[in-house]
């Protein structure tokens, strides 16, 4: 308010200082005596007329800006709590990565910017026995182990999604079959290492099934999930704790 008050008050002055010069000027070049009624006319009305009207001025710009910067704050609130909301949207609430849903999209899309990569479903081993023996908030923690052992096993770039209750997407953007395979063998041997203790310091082995494919050029998201798929059922037939990964797309899937 001082603020406000100061800059009225200067253009208060500079109107009785315009209004003075041209009193001076315009009154004697007509003729009229410079009269103490002339004095106070040319002084105290630019003063208290000025002085009103540029306080109010300033009063309601201050104002105004304000609330240019109340509705920016407000916007910028607004806009991180959408892409907060969005992002919790996106994502699976026990591991943090991408859900069913957007796996899928961010997938497609993928495959829309590159005919290159791999897609591989990771399935944990005999995940149910350990629901079963030890309980679920057992289970998740084994769960977050494995999802941890995913994580240091892709590469950077690479879109990794939850798509089932302990199963896991991964598209390898770009990967070549070699790498894929390197890649999947290395999410194995990372989950193989993890030393799970649930009870009693006795040892859990925990291990994953992998399936996967190398993209052809015409291939859909289906066409790639059902390949997938049946590499991993071919994993788990052959004894689990097994990465099997297709070269291509055969041209009948």
């Amino acid at each position: 308010m001082s603020r406000i008050f100061l800059r009225a008050a200067a253009v208060a002055f500079a109107s009785v200082a315009v209004s003075l010069l041209l009193t001076l000027i315009v009154v004697p070049a007509m003729g009229f005596p410079m009269s103490r009624t002339v004095w106070l006319a040319s002084t105290v009305c630019p003063l208290v007329l000025a002085w009103a009207a540029s306080a109010s001025s300033f009063w309601q710009s201050d104002r105004l800006q304000n609330a240019h910067r109340e509705l920016a704050r407000a916007h910028a609130q607004l806009a991180a709590a959408h892409r907060r909301l969005s992002d919790k949207a996106s994502r699976d609430d026990m591991t943090g990565m991408l859900n069913r849903e957007t796996f899928f999209a961010a997938l497609d899309g993928s495959r829309r910017k590159s005919d290159r990569g791999a897609l591989l479903i990771i399935d944990a081993d005999h995940f149910k026995r350990i629901n079963d023996s030890y309980g679920h908030l057992t289970g998740d923690e084994a769960l977050l182990l494995i999802a941890g052992a995913i994580e240091r096993g892709i590469r950077s770039g690479d879109v990794l999604g939850r798509i089932g209750g302990e199963e896991f997407g991964a598209f390898l953007v770009g990967a070549t079959d070699v790498e894929a395979k390197h890649v999947a063998e290395r999410i194995r041997r990372e989950v193989e290492l993890i030393r799970f203790r649930p009870v009693d310091e006795r040892t859990v082995p925990l291990t994953v099934s992998i399936g996967g494919i190398t993209c052809g050029e015409s291939a859909t998201v289906s066409d790639l999930m059902r390949a997938a798929d049946r590499r991993l059922y071919e994993a788990k037939h052959r004894g689990r704790n097994l990465s099997v990964l297709d070269r291509e797309l055969p041209e009948a899937a």
